[in-house]
């Protein structure tokens, strides 16, 4: 199991085709990796979340093409994907009074899943699931 710090960038993106291609070509051109999207559609926008590895900002990226971003600290975890395993975390940064703001995630089929959480203390919390989780 591996936690670390991800970085989240949050956009409104119009709801007309090959908005959401000309926003992910600006990571694709600049060699970030994006390791989890999500998107909320209303009428005619959307709202898309990008998380990177926490060592790479990218918000001068999307300013300089004319998107406005919210910057946001997230927690990834590499997880095995077997059953209980988000109940394990979540019930654990619950015991330690740390809410959770934001998830969402995936898995590999039964192999290792990936999950992004938003948490009132990040920090923290990576130093608790890694404390009681035994994860690098």
């Amino acid at each position: 199991m591996s936690v670390k710090l991800a970085r989240q960038y949050t956009v409104f993106l119009p709801n007309v085709p090959g908005a959401l291609s000309k926003f992910v070509e600006l990571f694709a051109s600049e060699g970030i990796n994006i390791v989890g999207i999500a998107s909320e559609i209303r009428d005619d926008s959307g709202v898309v979340r990008v998380a990177v590895e926490a060592d790479r900002r990218v918000s001068h990226i999307l300013t300089g093409a004319g998107f406005t971003t919210i910057e946001t600290q997230m927690i990834s975890i590499e997880l095995p994907d077997k059953p209980g395993q988000l109940l394990r975390i979540t019930r654990l940064l619950g015991e330690h009074g740390i809410n959770i703001t934001t998830v969402y995630g995936t898995a590999d089929a039964g192999q290792t899943g990936r999950l992004l959480m938003n948490a009132s203390d990040p920090e923290r919390a990576v130093e608790v699931l890694k404390k009681e989780l035994g994860a690098k």
